[in-house]
C-alpha cells in the first residue's frame, strides 16, 4: 500500500489515496502507521475520498484512532495532494469534511502547490468559563470551527505545564468528546504565539483549526485586529477573520516529507 508523508507547519501526517479503493480499519491502520517508533510517525491518518458534494472528501483520524472532524494544517496538504498527484487540476476546490464542505485556494510554484487558503467557515465563540480538571482551575474561551476548542490566555506559553491540559482534552462532562486546548500568549495586536495540546495526540507542533480559534477568542475579546499572524511551534500561520462574511481565513504552507509503502503483512 503506497503512502505519503506530509506536513503543514510540523503538523504531519499519513495520507492514502482512496479515491478507488481503501484498506479496511482505518483506525486500527491510524494507529499503526503513526507510531514513532514502530510505524511511519504521525499526528494521524488522513485518508482521500471521493465525494458526492464537493470536489474530494478527506476522512481523519488521530494518533490512537479516533476520528476527527477537521485539522486544518491537514486540509491544506489534502489540496497539495490532489493537486501534484494530478487528481485535478484546479486551484479552486472544495473538500468535504466532518465540520463541512471547505473551499481550498491552491497557490502553485514550479508546478507545485506551496501554500493552500483555506475557507474555515465561521467560529463560534462561547462565554469565558473556568473548569477544574482534575481538581486543577482552568480559565478559558471555548470555541468551535467545526471542531471543538478551549483558548486560555497566559503570560507566555514558553515553559507553560502544557500536560496540565492533557485530562481536559480527554472526553470529560464539558466536553463530551474531549476538546483541542490551546494556550495563547498575545504578543501584540497582530502577532500571538500559541502551543497547543490535541485531542488523542498530544502536544502538535501547530493546529490549524487551533489557530482559527485562538483569532476569534482573542479578537472577541479585543486583544487583538481581527487579521494576525499566529506563531506556532512548526512556524506561522496567516489567520484573517472577514468582518463582512464572518468567515475566518487561513493561510500557510503544505510540504511532501517522502513517499512510501505500508507491508500489506500489516494491514489489517
Amino acid at each position: 500500500m503506497h503512502f505519503t508523508k506530509m506536513e503543514g507547519l510540523g503538523n504531519d501526517y499519513v495520507y492514502l489515496d482512496c479515491t478507488k479503493s481503501a484498506p479496511s480499519d482505518l483506525p486500527e491502520l491510524a494507529r499503526q502507521m503513526s507510531d514513532r517508533h514502530f510505524g511511519v510517525g504521525s499526528d494521524g491518518l488522513i485518508c482521500i475520498f471521493p465525494s458526492k458534494i464537493a470536489d474530494f472528501k478527506m476522512v481523519m483520524f488521530n494518533a490512537d484512532g479516533s476520528q476527527a472532524e477537521m485539522c486544518g494544517n491537514g486540509i491544506r496538504c489534502v489540496g497539495k495532494f490532489v493537486f501534484d498527484k494530478g487528481l485535478t487540476n484546479k486551484t479552486e476546490l472544495t473538500v468535504e469534511t466532518l465540520a463541512g464542505v471547505k473551499a481550498l485556494s491552491l497557490s502553485v510554484l514550479g508546478g507545485k502547490v506551496d501554500a493552500v487558503t483555506v475557507d474555515m467557515g465561521v467560529p463560534q465563540v462561547d462565554k469565558p468559563r473556568e473548569l477544574s480538571p482534575q481538581g486543577k482551575t482552568l480559565q478559558g474561551v471555548p470555541a468551535s470551527m467545526g471542531n471543538p476548542h478551549f483558548v486560555i490566555q497566559v503570560p507566555s506559553v514558553k515553559g507553560y505545564p502544557l500536560q496540565d491540559v492533557a485530562p481536559l482534552s480527554a472526553p470529560n462532562p464539558s466536553f463530551p468528546e474531549g476538546v483541542n486546548v490551546e494556550v495563547a500568549e498575545v504578543l501584540d495586536r497582530s502577532r500571538i504565539r500559541m502551543r497547543v495540546w490535541e485531542r488523542g495526540s498530544g502536544e502538535t507542533l501547530a493546529c490549524g483549526t487551533g489557530a482559527c480559534a485562538t483569532l476569534a477568542v482573542c479578537a472577541s475579546l479585543g486583544l487583538c485586529e481581527r487579521e494576525a499572524t499566529l506563531v506556532l511551534l512548526g512556524g506561522e500561520l496567516h489567520i484573517r477573520w472577514d468582518e463582512a462574511d464572518g468567515h475566518i481565513y487561513m493561510t500557510g504552507p503544505a510540504r511532501t516529507v517522502f513517499e512510501g509503502e505500508w507491508p500489506e503483512i500489516m494491514l489489517l
